[in-house]
């Protein structure tokens, strides 16, 4: 015959034209070197960095086996800060003169020039009257002065390298004279509370509406 059939394939020979699945293989990553080299990366950051120091002011107090020395009047320069940035000066006995202690034409407020100025006129003065530099410097600052402005008068005196001067107490006597020349009142933190509740109430009470009756009759 001229044509045939195919005989039909086997089961055996499907089986072997079939991909085998492979296997997969299971991946792992080891962390530990990393770890290691990030705290190794962490302490040597932490010991190299500098870390920020707080800013303290060193006063050198003076000793109890020190005697007292003795200054001229005439050669002492006194300086009062009061609240709001006022300050006043003056040589010896004399009035106090108001002075522009902060330049705040800037963004921030600084030391005025006027300061430097004054500290540089008064102590060339003394000198010439006196025959050498021996100009005493007295701080004193009102309780409702801010604490910045004893430490921008500090750090100004040690730039411009002015040894001789000392911290001393605003007396009563220091707001009265202040208050000669501003012609106001400095009220202390217990006076300004004395104020506030010594304020008399505007609500009308019964009392004051018969007084008022009685007034108008």
């Amino acid at each position: 015959m001229g044509g045939g059939v195919a005989a039909p394939e086997s089961q055996s020979s499907r089986k072997k034209g079939k991909k085998k699945k492979t296997k997969r293989i299971g991946f792992s990553l080891d962390m530990t070197p990393m770890v290691d080299v990030a705290f190794l990366l962490l302490t040597f950051f932490m010991l190299t960095t500098t870390f920020s120091k707080p800013n303290t002011m060193e006063v050198n107090l003076p000793s109890k086996d020190m005697s007292e020395v003795k200054v001229a009047e005439s050669n002492v320069l006194t300086i009062r800060v009061t609240e709001g940035d006022k300050a006043y000066w003056n040589i010896g006995f004399d009035e106090p003169k108001p002075f522009e202690l902060y330049d705040k034409s800037g963004s921030r407020p600084t030391i005025s020039p006027a300061f430097r100025e004054l500290l540089q006129t008064e102590s060339e003065k003394i000198r010439q009257r006196v025959g050498e530099d021996v100009m005493a410097i007295v701080l004193k600052f009102d309780k409702k002065a801010q604490y910045r402005n004893l430490v921008d008068v500090l750090d100004e005196l040690n730039i411009l390298k002015y040894k001789r001067f000392s911290i001393a107490d605003f007396t009563e006597q220091d707001r009265e004279e202040i208050e000669k020349v501003s012609g106001g009142v400095l009220t202390t933190g217990s006076e300004a509370t004395a104020d506030k509740d010594s304020k008399p109430d505007s609500k009308p009470t019964p009392e004051r509406k018969q007084n008022s009756k009685r007034r108008r009759n």
